[in-house]
């Protein structure tokens, strides 16, 4: 069922299937802010440079939740992602939530065609058709696993298309398609699973906004692209 799910998005979005980075060489910079019920409490900005056949994508995070007055949840990190021909080589972040240090370095072992990875939460390596789990990349949503960005964990997952859908955020209105994001293994508890709502704009070939619940409403609206 899940690669009849992926078989199914790729046949009537093929825009997703194409040379993915090919989508981006246009872009600068994007910016998306973080909403937790409803209020602001930080960014997620992704920057693009871009050499010869090179694409490097460095990710700039944070946000902090305060209970009357006093930080009770903070997050700040910095990823960068390097691409060559379309092909992730390096990923590199470090980041801290409420002072513990979490990081993932990995290289891509072109021989075996596989990533090798050293995060705080995993060690070892991984398929190459995994992608990291950054919401810049629609690739996303056609990818049956994902590597956490944070500490290099590898999650299963089952993406479905729901719909199309109208949203509107910061005074613009979008068609969009929706779709869900899951864990493969839905019975992980849930500060580990995937659940997750992404608003997908099939003509810019961007995610504009991503939704989940775990200790408060989350969103992730896409603000602006340089």
């Amino acid at each position: 069922m899940k690669k009849i799910f992926i078989f199914l998005i790729i046949v009537f979005y093929p825009s997703l299937s194409l040379s993915h980075m090919d989508h981006y060489i246009k872009f600068n910079k994007i910016e998306m802010e973080i909403f937790r019920n409803g209020e602001l409490v930080g960014y997620n900005y992704y920057f693009f440079t871009k050499k010869n056949n090179q694409i490097t994508v460095t990710n700039q995070l944070k946000f902090s939740i305060s209970l009357l007055g006093v930080t009770v949840f903070q997050v700040e990190g910095y990823g960068e992602e390097k691409y060559l021909n379309d092909q992730l080589i390096s990923y590199n972040s470090k980041t801290i939530q409420n002072n513990k240090n979490k990081y993932v370095n990995l290289i891509f072992d072109e021989k075996k065609n596989q990533f090798i990875i050293e995060g705080s939460s995993y060690k070892g390596t991984a398929s190459a058709s995994n992608i990291v789990g950054n919401w810049w990349n629609h690739k996303i949503l056609q990818s049956d696993s994902q590597i956490s960005p944070i500490s290099g964990s590898i999650k299963k997952q089952i993406i479905s298309f729901v719909g199309k859908d109208n949203i509107t955020q910061y005074g613009e209105t979008y068609k969009v398609d929706l779709f869900t994001l899951k864990s493969e293994d839905m019975s992980l508890p849930e500060d580990k699973r995937l659940d997750l709502n992404i608003w997908y704009d099939q003509s810019k070939n961007i995610i504009l906004r991503v939704s989940y619940s775990r200790m408060g409403n989350w969103e992730y609206r896409l603000k602006s692209i340089e």
